[in-house]
């Protein structure tokens, strides 16, 4: 039998293995982007809370299908109340490689933004992005930041009509807020220019630190302010347990932002559920890991606010929440 020469065997040995790695090559490819673990980062200027938004986040997307691990990786980085952090915390996250990074408020927003010009940022912000320049305008953000805005100025009036209906002969209501933090001071406005027409006053108390939190009620105490309302900064939320025991030794009626503070004990909440607002930013992170663009995913507003009573909190405070304002609480804690 004739045998091939051995040039004419290299040669077809070399035809063969070309011809199988072409075919070999593309599911090689394939095979590397199934496996292939995006990096997600995440910047708050606060602790991780066991139910902040870090965690809500994560639920959400492993409610979408995602596993950690194989399909995603988180790279958390937290400033633990230091917001002079976020700016080296966020250069850090950019330097190990992340696909897309979830940033908490304003000041950790703009450290993304200032960080990196091409990383997606999707944003979980209490102010207005528009005015705050992180996008150009809410249906076309424009640049890599994108995400949800709970910024609606419209509430404030509203949470004052709550608290006075639900304590008659209201004149002082007292803030507590997180200065540091722009979206808490525009609350704070907000909630000013809303209580002027009411007759109401205002008692700015500012705490940034959790170990400010006990001196801060003493000085509502003493300021005799008879309601409270706690803005929506991420510090103060990671401390939620905190402040509602201190609410409650202090014996103030409180209003919060959120209703899953009054489903731990808080009074009362007139806003977005805090889930639903987590949820959207879980639904940005799934849109940019398919391939969207922030530039072509507009802004969000939460659409759907709620009143939230706590009557065990009430009883506690010697309190009787009204029967018409029962009657239009969406949640009631019993």
């Amino acid at each position: 039998m004739h045998r091939p020469s051995g040039h004419v065997a290299d040669r077809r040995a070399f035809v063969n293995a070309l011809a199988t790695g072409l075919l070999l090559a593309p599911l090689a490819a394939r095979a590397q982007a199934a496996t292939r673990v995006a990096r997600i980062g995440f910047l708050t200027p606060s602790s991780i809370s066991p139910r902040g938004p870090m965690a809500e986040t994560r639920q959400k997307l492993r409610d979408m299908g995602y596993v950690e691990g194989r399909d995603i990786q988180f790279e958390i980085r937290a400033a633990n109340e230091d917001f002079e952090r976020l700016p080296d915390l966020a250069a850090d996250l950019v330097r190990s490689g992340v696909d897309l990074i979830i940033a908490v408020s304003s000041p950790a927003i703009r450290a993304a933004e200032n960080a990196t010009t091409t990383i997606p940022i999707v944003m979980l912000s209490g102010t207005d992005p528009v005015a705050g320049l992180f996008v150009a305008s809410l249906e076309h953000p424009e640049g890599n930041v994108t995400g949800v805005t709970t910024y609606v100025p419209e509430l404030a009036p509203k949470r004052l009509e709550v608290l006075r209906e639900c304590l008659p002969g209201l004149r002082r209501v007292a803030i507590l807020a997180n200065l540091r933090n722009p979206s808490s001071a525009v609350e704070v406005k907000e909630m000013e220019g809303a209580a002027r027409p009411m007759g109401l006053e205002i008692l700015v108390v500012d705490a940034r630190l959790p170990e400010q939190y006990p001196d801060a009620f003493a000085s509502i105490a003493k300021g005799r302010a008879r309601g409270l309302f706690v803005t929506a900064d991420p510090v103060l939320s990671s401390n939620r347990e905190r402040i509602v025991q201190l609410a409650a030794r202090h014996r103030v009626p409180t209003m919060y932002e959120w209703k899953e503070i009054v489903e731990a004990g808080g009074l009362m909440s007139y806003g977005p559920s805090l889930s639903e607002v987590n949820g959207r930013v879980a639904g940005y992170v799934d849109r940019i890991l398919k391939g969207a663009k922030p530039a072509d995913l507009p802004v969000e507003r939460p659409t759907k606010f709620e009143l939230a009573v706590n009557l065990k909190t009430a009883a506690a405070l010697g309190l009787t929440i009204p029967p018409a304002l029962l009657a239009r609480a969406g949640r009631v804690v019993k």
